[in-house]
């Protein structure tokens, strides 16, 4: 694949494709044994792919808000699902994109903050199908369908046509407008795919793409549960409890999770190609990402939920467009970077200066090759937990928090979101190899990611990884730091000093501050 140069001079159009609980690592490019997503592989190749890149937050809403807001949780308060409407902030992508004349459209799933009237063109779904006004019959029925499932695992292929799926519909729909948007006006475009979030269901030909029998085993199983900590246990336990087929499927549900990574994969490739004719005219920028992964079977787990491990934290990063030169060399950046960073570095190739309360870095100079400090992206941050003292066994009420009776036939479902595994705090950075995790409850834990990616030799009191210890609780330290509100501004108050691009060591001088410091 060969990135087309359109002519320069003009803002360039931005699309970001966003996918739900989307696994970095079950992906050819980062060495799997099943070609789940060659066309984002290719994308990464001739542009710019992250495999150091995070989420803010291994849930929906706080990930998604952070995304838009370049703000980490603890400063835009979504620390939790059903708090996203709360959000504090200050500006967002869509309004600094309105104010340099952007078109913009925010089509799919949402879970945050924004509601119709914050774009010019919308169009929401969930994991149940279009919230308003499917476009025929067909795509009613099949919504009533994604409903009916609750979340669950279909063990058969998808009874209906691949252009019912959310993904085909959504690249439609966005196909549709980008169409009536002329080219002399930029566009901002967010594609946001509610997969290969569950219910896991999957039509042919990608039921059978991925055979259960074919499927790579997994690299832990449930036997690791017994040395985590309760939540990691209790999410087990919901999942049978809300499933009495749950062991059963869990090979099922990998199966069709690879495949709709495949579907949805094949759908990008259609968007892509859909706006080439827009960009023979315009530059463009595409990012590709997700809010946070899944389980995926390791540790005897599907979804997401219990603390911070790497395979929910860690995020697809590929960004791909007219003015990215790709890396060094043919693997991926080594740049760390997070979802809060995205924000930021849109804002940059827009040519807007980052509002007030952005906490992201952006990555423009990364990308385009210009000079940037190297240091500034040698770690990550990540945060999760709603607040409070964790939940333990002797806290947990009948009916366990999570388990929802709620079939046709008063048959329960399970939300791994509750209150047990919501609950404390958790802080995680990563440097390098390493990844250091810290518990409100004062629990910290040390791994090499390099050989131990599933997180299952705490290293925190080996002798000799000291000098590691002490480098990352710094970092920690810093990135704790640097997580601190900004906001508000205070009318009067001393002037603050700050790099363009949020870079903690910059490259030049800072943003001038008139008349000097107050």
């Amino acid at each position: 694949m060969t990135t087309p140069t359109a002519p320069a001079g003009r803002l360039p159009d931005l699309v970001v494709v966003l996918t739900d609980q989307h696994r970095a690592d079950v992906s050819a490019r980062e060495g799997f044994e099943l070609d789940t997503t060659p066309f984002l592989d290719a994308l990464g190749r001739c542009g710019a792919w992250f495999d150091r890149a995070y989420t803010t937050s291994p849930l929906c809403s706080p990930a998604r808000t952070s995304l838009l807001t370049g703000r980490f949780p603890s400063a835009h308060r979504v620390t939790q699902n059903p708090a996203g409407p709360l959000a504090v902030r200050g500006s967002d992508l869509f309004r600094e994109a309105g104010a340099a004349g952007y078109a913009t459209a925010m089509i799919g799933k949402n879970h945050t903050y924004l509601d119709a009237d914050s774009v010019e063109y919308w169009v929401e779904f969930t994991h149940d199908g279009q919230v308003e006004n499917p476009a025929g019959a067909t795509q009613r029925q099949f919504d009533d369908w994604l409903a009916a499932l609750r979340h669950r695992t279909y063990e058969k292929p998808t009874p209906f046509p691949l252009a019912a799926q959310n993904p085909h519909r959504i690249v439609d729909l966005a196909l549709d407008w980008v169409a009536g948007v002329p080219a002399g006006r930029p566009l901002l475009l967010v594609v946001s795919v509610p997969e290969p979030h569950n219910p896991y269901q999957v039509p042919e030909p990608y039921f059978s793409m991925f055979p259960e029998h074919a499927l790579p085993p997994v690299r832990t199983g449930v036997d690791a549960l017994g040395d985590r900590t309760f939540p990691w246990q209790y999410l087990r336990r919901l999942g049978e409890q809300g499933a009495p087929d749950y062991a059963a499927t869990l090979q099922r549900s990998r199966a069709n999770y690879f495949g709709m990574l495949r579907l949805i994969d094949d759908q990008l490739r259609r968007l892509y190609e859909g706006l080439e004719e827009r960009h023979a005219v315009r530059e463009r920028v595409i990012v590709a990402t997700a809010d946070h992964g899944d389980y995926v079977g390791e540790y005897g787990l599907v979804r997401k939920g219990a603390e911070i491990p790497d395979i929910l934290a860690r995020v697809p990063l590929v960004i791909n467009g007219d003015a990215v030169r790709p890396g060094p060399g043919p693997g991926p950046r080594p740049e760390h970077v997070s979802l809060a960073d995205l924000m930021p570095t849109l804002c940059e190739a827009m040519g807007r200066e980052l509002p007030a309360g952005v906490q992201g870095r952006s990555l423009w100079p990364v990308l385009t090759g210009a000079p940037h400090p190297a240091r500034e992206f040698t770690s990550v941050y990540v945060e999760q937990g709603m607040g409070g003292l964790p939940y333990g066994p002797d806290d947990v009420d009948d009916p366990p928090p999570g388990l929802i009776h709620d079939g046709p036939n008063g048959e329960p479902r399970w939300d791994e979101l509750n209150a047990v595994t919501q609950s404390g705090r958790r802080r995680k950075v990563r440097s390098g190899d390493w990844t250091l995790y810290a518990d409100v409850t004062g629990d910290f834990r040390l791994f090499n990611l390099r050989e131990d990616p599933l997180e299952l030799d705490d290293r925190w009191a080996d002798p000799a990884a000291a000098e590691e210890r002490l480098r990352l609780l710094s970092e920690l330290a810093v990135w704790q730091m640097r997580a601190e509100d900004p906001l508000p501004e205070v009318p009067g108050g001393y002037r603050l000093k700050q790099d363009p691009r949020n870079h903690l060591a910059p490259y030049g001088p800072s943003t001038p501050t008139s008349g000097g410091p107050r």
